[in-house]
């Protein structure tokens, strides 16, 4: 017991003499961030896959068939939602297959996890949601939400430190069963000589004001 005491109080007295800023500084932690955060879903939203449970009613003999969709995720992947949405915004509408070309010739780090969640979800609508033909579906919804953001210090000049945060994000799919569509933003786009003439008639209507 006195041989403890004694190791405890070399350990307290060798702090002690440390100067002040260093005993600071042992007290912060400043190491790199970790990727303990990365791809942890139960760290994430869940109300997204709580779609995959919902039970439709019946529907009627001359109704047309309910298409069948499967949702999935990924959350906290360190990458910048900002730049995540370019890579989202991508390939809504495509097929499945279509979409999953387009990813892998894409030069961004973020379009491996975006490729790799459609795979997912595509072999979740065979095993689980009796997809036949899981080739036979479309992207129907694809976007981005923030994630956890960690903030850590960087070190500057005289003895000055600055904040620098690592952003995460989280990845969401919707895939649905069926052709995809001709155009996806717009059911029926304006041609252009329709755009010529809404901008013809827009001009016609100017007025200047406070005018005769």
């Amino acid at each position: 017991m006195a041989l403890k005491s004694a190791q405890e109080a070399l350990a307290i007295g060798s702090r002690l003499c440390q100067p002040l800023f260093l005993q600071k500084l042992a007290s912060f932690h400043n190491s790199p961030v970790s990727h303990a955060w990365s791809n942890n879903d139960s760290e994430g939203p869940k109300k997204w896959l709580d779609l995959n449970k919902k039970i439709y009613p019946p529907q009627k003999p001359d109704e047309d068939p309910r298409p069948a969709y499967v949702c999935h995720q990924r959350t906290n992947i360190k990458y910048s939602p900002w730049k995540m949405w370019y890579i989202a915004t991508l390939v809504r509408g495509m097929s499945v297959d279509e979409a999953i070309k387009q990813l892998k010739f894409i030069p961004k780090k973020g379009a491996k996890d975006v490729r790799e969640v459609i795979e997912e979800a595509k072999e979740l609508a065979l095993k689980e949601h009796n997809v036949e033909y899981p080739s036979n579906m479309w992207v129907a919804e694809s976007f981005v939400g923030k994630g956890v953001v960690i903030k850590g210090m960087r070190r500057h000049g005289r003895q000055r430190f600055g904040i620098v945060e690592y952003f995460h994000c989280h990845y969401f799919v919707r895939l649905e069963e069926g052709e995809p569509p001709e155009h996806y933003y717009a059911s029926h786009p304006k041609q252009p000589h329709e755009m010529l003439e809404a901008w013809l008639e827009q001009m016609r209507k100017r007025k200047v004001t406070n005018s005769l």
